[in-house]
């Protein structure tokens, strides 16, 4: 006869075999300070008039800040967090619509100037 703790459900236990018990898997995601930036940048673009709307994609591998003019088209720019990239070209970069890689390096700000001067050569 076995004794089994108040403390602990076997249900528990069984729930977890047959999911497989697999761990949660880790998402690439931007910290609060990395969209505090992104976010500044996004809301003098849309005071302007250039951008309209945004969407943030957390992926396994990396994590996307799409800017869209329309919510019909596509992306305009992408800002991309790679941390596979972060020792050798950086893991920031800002890609075009095109699929061009306009900046890329190791500081999310000196990425985002990219965006920034276009601004200020208007």
């Amino acid at each position: 006869m076995s004794v089994i703790s108040e403390e602990a459900d076997p249900s528990d236990s069984r729930l977890a075999e047959r999911q497989g018990a697999a761990p949660p898997q880790q998402r690439v995601t931007f910290n609060r300070l990395e969209l505090n930036r992104i976010l500044n940048l996004y809301g003098r673009m849309v005071a302007d008039g250039e951008w309209r709307d945004y969407a943030i994609d957390f992926l396994k591998d990396h994590a996307v800040f799409s800017v869209f003019r329309r919510a019909s088209e596509v992306p305009i720019y992408r800002i991309v967090k790679d941390p596979r990239l972060a020792r050798k070209q950086g893991a920031y970069s800002v890609v075009a619509a095109s699929g061009q890689i306009l900046r890329r390096g190791h500081e999310l700000d000196r990425v985002l100037l990219v965006i920034d001067r276009k601004l200020a050569l208007v």
